[in-house]
């Protein structure tokens, strides 16, 4: 009897079937947003850029508030330097964030270069082990694209950094939409599945 019990409660304390709409409204939402950065690439990009912009500077803020307010603190002037670089950074983004974009454009493209030679080293490493062929493509995947975005830089600058996050956004809502699919299906199969307990 008792374990019984404890047995439903624990279900009721998991149950990844409810809740699914909400997690599909999410995806779908979230898929649309994607959508809307990998057609208007230049538009996101600059968004982000902007919202960095402003991230910098708050978080400038931030650190200089805290080396006022500590004194004594042997790291305080650290901290007001740190403030200072990252508000003058901040700055920088949101009075010129055409420029901006490029500048993170040319750090995606290291990003990808470094993340390609590391995975391919990785693969090397691997031996005859599984997975090394995927880790393998994934390397020159990486390498292929930081190759494209460099022979098309500058005019890249405008269209990379939006697409990129475009498409991981839409990647990320569709796969919400798919678990939400599946928690749905396992909504239909619990009162069968209940049935036979309560027999």
């Amino acid at each position: 009897m008792s374990s019984a019990t404890a047995d439903d409660s624990v279900a009721d304390e998991y149950q990844p079937e409810q809740g699914w709409q909400m997690l599909a409204i999410a995806g779908g939402v979230i898929a649309l947003i994607g959508v809307f950065a990998i057609v208007f690439p230049f538009a996101t990009g600059i968004s982000i850029t902007l919202g960095l912009g402003a991230l910098l500077v708050l978080g400038g803020i931030v650190h200089g508030a805290h080396a006022f307010t500590v004194r004594g603190w042997t790291g305080a002037l650290w901290q007001l330097a740190l403030g200072v670089v990252s508000v003058v950074a901040g700055l920088l983004l949101l009075v010129n964030p055409v420029v901006a974009l490029a500048s993170l454009t040319l750090l995606l493209v290291a990003y990808l270069f470094v993340d390609g030679i590391a995975e391919l080293w990785l693969s090397f490493r691997m031996a005859n082990r599984p997975g090394r062929a995927a880790v393998a493509a994934s390397g020159v995947l990486s390498l292929v694209l930081a190759g494209l975005l460099w022979a098309g830089f500058p005019a890249s600058a405008a269209w990379a950094i939006g697409l990129l996050v475009g498409i991981s956004l839409l990647a990320t809502g569709i796969s919400m939409g798919v678990v939400a699919a599946s928690n749905r299906s396992l909504e239909k199969e619990s009162p069968s599945a209940v049935e036979p307990r309560g027999a």
